[in-house]
């Protein structure tokens, strides 16, 4: 027979799916342009019965990546990268009591489960990155937060913000137009600044979560 404190947890199983916006932070891009998806099963377990906190662990499956609009007035490169990842978020939820919101906070695990793929194409010499190695790191620890609400009976609309705490790609080289220089000969060549950034997985992602 289970002690009365374990006996009053209460286990709830759900399913969600959705679609994630995303950027890689670091590649001088900007804005949540790249789209994916991302969805999978989890259970979330209450601390007692009149308890409003919870605790989560999910499995998910989850696209993200970078992608420029191509408008050359903004950005100086094509880029078009999905990153796919397996992502286990171990989460700490409140319960409003009132107006049926769920709040959570918590850390997320991912596991890179397929390299970048996708275009990446130059337009201008004056910006150029280096393509030659576009290897990811195999582990990717984030911070995450969401929200639910309730539509009807156990299916809820969710929006969740994570952020990766450690990059997931180390000194990605930039090579930045720093005008024409001669060499000895007279010769007229371009010269570049080469700078190197870390890059972390940024999304955001709204989805629909049908807990039984």
């Amino acid at each position: 027979m289970l002690p009365p404190a374990v006996g009053a947890q209460r286990i709830h199983a759900f399913v969600s799916s959705g679609i994630t916006a995303s950027q890689i932070e670091g590649d001088e891009l900007r804005n949540f342009k790249k789209y994916g998806y991302s969805g999978g099963v989890g259970a979330l377990v209450s601390l007692g019965e009149r308890s409003h906190w919870g605790l989560s662990v999910e499995a998910l499956y989850s696209q993200r990546g970078s992608r420029s609009t191509g408008d050359t007035r903004n950005y100086y490169y094509k880029m078009n990268l999905t990153v796919n990842y397996v992502d286990i978020p171990l989460m700490i939820h409140y319960q409003d009591p009132n107006g049926g919101m769920l709040f959570g906070a918590g850390l997320s695990y991912g596991r890179l489960v397929a390299q970048p793929h996708g275009t990446m194409g130059i337009d201008s010499l004056f910006f150029m990155p280096d393509t030659s190695d576009m290897t990811f790191l195999k582990n990717d620890l984030a911070v995450v937060a969401d929200a639910r609400f309730s539509i009807w009976r156990g299916l809820q609309l969710g929006i969740r913000w994570q952020y990766s705490l450690l990059p997931v790609k180390r000194d990605w080289h930039f090579y930045r137009y720093n005008g024409i220089g001669y060499d000895e000969n007279g010769e007229q060549y371009y010269r570049y600044i080469n700078t190197s950034n870390n890059c972390y997985n940024h999304s955001i992602t709204v989805r629909l979560v049908y807990q039984f």
